[in-house]
């Protein structure tokens, strides 16, 4: 059945849209498009269609549907207290906290304006601005990291996005959704999963390189500065290459074979989903919308990396533990809470697309780009993630694709994800890990305890 409901864009002009023109534009929904519309809930303009002057009516309209159109509005809260926590000088980790809550309903946010966004420019460009959207939390917080010089930050969050994509979205997907359909035999098309399985490994490649360079020129007791600038070359020259992978996988995704990537809809009857398929703000105020919601996103990256040395303290919890587990599971949480929710209603397609989707997102193109990013303002980072991180990478990436392999699914292989996921945690947990260089260029040590971290 088409939607013919109507809708208030920006000018004062009403929207209807039916399904024949919407599908006639070219329109497809993405899997991470679908997956966050299961946060999103339709929002009551009556009040607002009461409003007599046509310009307040439009801004209030764009209001409820941008800040009171997501089950995480109330999340919104955070952010005020942030700030305020930051300037009126409360603890540290308290604004780290806050900061982190506010981060939840943005980064969905910005999917939504996205997506609104491409109702406008058609899919291609839709596609292109989700490519370079979906992780822009990750992105932003990252370039904060290295303008303070944090690398270690930068390189555990991203491993850990990847890590808590692979492993806890997708194995808390698969358990909840083989439980929820016991009776009925769960299969998924394994084409998108093939895909994303090989950018990731070209990604592993690209991680394993520079430290298997490195192990090997130490052996032959090379002296270690040359050791450090080849590492360096080679890790940006992987760089370039995963790039260019990413450009070619969003010629694939997006032209060659968009059938692959288009997520699985709802039935025609689903109101979530007619909603979702039209557009319910105009394009200047997505926009607008849009690069206000990066601001915030940007301004609350920058205190939550500020601040996580002193959380990292005042909890008890090593740095790596909370770059690598805590920012990504609080980071992503929209993103990951629709991938379960469509688990449950075994539509597998739409979570796999969403879990690798992301992951294979960071590999090549987050991670890269902040190599790049680093290289541009003069800082050394390399994709030299140490033994444990990269061990830890290729395990779960291993896995992940054996686990996918048959084209069904299972509680137990969800079971499986989550304790891979449990013991790298715990590995990340008790590890001595490296910080940001100290003032003559020495690498400072943390050790970690049950009464803190212990510089030595």
């Amino acid at each position: 059945m088409a939607s013919n409901e109507p809708w208030l864009l920006e000018d004062g002009s009403v929207k209807r849209l039916t399904k024949e023109k919407r599908h006639g534009h070219g329109h497809s929904r993405t899997a991470h498009s679908i997956s966050t519309s299961s946060l999103r809930r339709k929002s009551d303009m009556s009040l607002v269609s009461k409003v007599p002057c046509s310009t307040l009516k439009n801004f209030l309209a764009n209001l409820q549907e941008v800040i009171l159109g997501t089950k995480l509005a109330v999340l919104f809260v955070a952010i005020p207290f942030a700030i305020a926590a930051h300037y009126f000088g409360y603890a540290r980790p308290w604004v780290f906290s806050l900061s982190l809550l506010g981060l939840i309903p943005l980064a969905e946010r910005v999917s939504f304006l996205t997506e609104q966004i491409a109702f406008y420019t058609g899919p291609t460009v839709g596609g292109l601005l989700n490519a370079t959207c979906g992780n822009a939390t990750e992105l932003i917080i990252a370039i904060f990291a290295l303008k303070e010089k944090k690398i270690d930050v930068v390189k555990y969050s991203l491993l850990g996005s990847i890590l808590s994509n692979l492993l806890l979205v997708l194995g808390t997907s698969l358990l909840c959704g083989g439980i929820a359909n016991l009776s009925v035999e769960q299969k998924f098309d394994r084409k998108q999963a093939d895909v994303n399985i090989a950018l990731l490994l070209l990604g592993l490649l690209c991680h394993l390189l520079p430290l298997m360079y490195r192990s090997a020129a130490e052996s032959r007791s090379i002296d270690a500065l040359s050791i450090a600038k080849e590492t360096l070359n080679l890790s940006r020259a992987s760089c370039i290459v995963m790039l260019i992978a990413y450009f070619a996988y969003l010629i694939f995704q997006l032209w060659t074979h968009r059938h692959i990537f288009e997520g699985e809809e709802e039935n025609e009857d689903d109101m979530d989903v007619s909603q979702e398929e039209t557009p319910v703000i105009g394009f200047w105020s997505g926009l607008i919308w849009l690069v206000s919601m990066t601001a915030v996103i940007s301004l609350l990256s920058e205190y939550l990396v500020d601040t996580i040395e002193e959380a990292s303290t005042s909890w008890g919890i090593s740095v790596s533990f909370i770059s690598i587990i805590v920012l990504p599971i609080v980071g992503n949480a929209a993103e990951h809470a629709g991938a379960i929710i469509f688990a449950f209603k075994n539509k597998l397609d739409i979570t796999l697309g969403v879990a690798l989707g992301s992951a294979t997102q960071i590999s090549v193109f987050v991670v890269p780009m902040s190599v790049i990013v680093a290289w541009i303002i003069g800082i050394k980072m390399d994709l030299d993630f140490n033994l444990l991180e990269t061990g830890s990478l290729a395990l779960t990436i291993i896995a992940t694709a054996f686990t996918l392999q048959d084209g069904t699914s299972h509680y137990l292989k969800g079971i499986v994800l989550l304790l891979c996921y449990f013991v790298i945690g715990a590995s990340f947990f008790v590890q001595i890990s490296p910080t940001e260089p100290g003032p003559n260029g020495a690498h400072m040590r943390f050790k970690s305890s049950n009464h803190g971290i212990f510089r030595v």
